[in-house]
């Protein structure tokens, strides 16, 4: 694609009903440039692996596992990247057969803005579940025993009900505004930059905040295993998400940074199921355990660290958060 136009781009143009393909800056029917077939392929493989990862954690988490509060956060989390990944591989396909069957510019353009708003639906969805996740562990490692005592017992499963519903909000506002309005760059640029603010920014803060009282605090404790993951997560959900939350700013700039952006995403929602197995398996710095084991060491520590977890004010707190 010599000329390059990002998808939210594709959602203005058929929203404003000019007629004649050849006012816009992107043919179908246009062979992909080498750039752009070379970060198409890395995008393609790390999709793939990502499907395959998180297809693990879905089968271990729903069929072969308890649920606990947290990993009813995983799970709904696991969801939104293998669908966000699968995507992505759709709306590769569209971009590699267009070209070869030179499909109808406006056919073109309607399935690639449906996938772009689907996209934005688990990246959201993925966002705000992590933070949601990220917060719930906060909560646990600083008020253990308002945590264990007055927990909702069901709050997991109504809050990523709740998240589910916000980001599926967020995407049909961003498709009416395109198709029937004339703000989706001005909506789109506020989205970004308030779910980069709010759900990737201020969670990393807290966590690494948390993290150095943890261990620099009076009362030093020991990070746990999930704790640790999860701040692995929210620490490359900032680094991979940020160019996609710029994307928009930077195009004009740098129009691949659509393609650098995918590439990115397909890469942080493909990472979460390595930080667990890496985290579950480590012990006294060697990875040793199955895949289902590392899960299992992860998991289940989660689930009961808050019920060893001495009242505050005790003379020692050893266990983990």
């Amino acid at each position: 694609m010599n000329k390059t136009i990002t998808t939210e781009d594709s959602l203005i143009n058929m929203s404003s009903g000019r007629g004649d393909p050849q006012e816009f800056s992107y043919d179908p029917c246009e062979e992909p440039s080498y750039d752009i077939l070379i970060l198409s392929g890395v995008c393609t493989c790390i999709s793939l692996c990502g499907l395959v990862g998180n297809g693990v954690v879905l089968w271990l988490l729903g069929f072969r596992m308890k649920q606990n509060p947290f990993t009813v956060y995983v799970l709904n989390l696991a969801i939104a990247d293998f669908s966000l990944l699968l995507v992505l591989l759709l709306n590769l396909s569209l971009h590699f057969i267009s070209p070869e069957y030179c499909i109808s510019y406006y056919v073109f353009f309607l399935i690639n803005s449906i996938l772009f708003v689907l996209f934005l639906f688990c990246y959201f969805a993925g966002m705000y579940l992590l933070t949601a996740m990220s917060m719930e562990r906060c909560l646990a490692a600083l008020f253990p025993l308002w945590y264990r005592c007055h927990r909702p017992k069901h709050l997991s499963g109504i809050l990523c009900g709740v998240l589910w519903a916000l980001a599926a909000l967020f995407a049909t506002l961003m498709f009416t505004s395109c198709f029937f309005g004339e703000s989706c760059h001005q909506l789109f640029y506020v989205l970004s930059s308030v779910n980069f603010v709010l759900f990737s920014f201020i969670p990393l803060l807290s966590n690494l905040a948390l993290f150095i009282k943890l261990r620099c605090g009076s009362q030093r404790r020991h990070p746990g295993k999930l704790y640790v993951a999860v701040l692995l997560s929210v620490t490359f959900l900032f680094i991979l998400g940020f160019p996609f939350s710029v994307e928009t700013f930077l195009a004009v700039f740098y129009p691949r940074i659509y393609y650098v952006s995918c590439v990115l995403a397909s890469l942080n929602s493909s990472i979460n199921p390595v930080i667990y197995f890496l985290v579950g398996s480590c012990r006294r710095c060697q990875f040793q355990c199955s895949i289902r084991a590392a899960f299992q060491r992860l998991f289940e520590e989660g689930a009961t660290s808050e019920e060893r977890s001495q009242v505050p004010g005790d003379a020692v707190m050893e266990t983990s958060v």
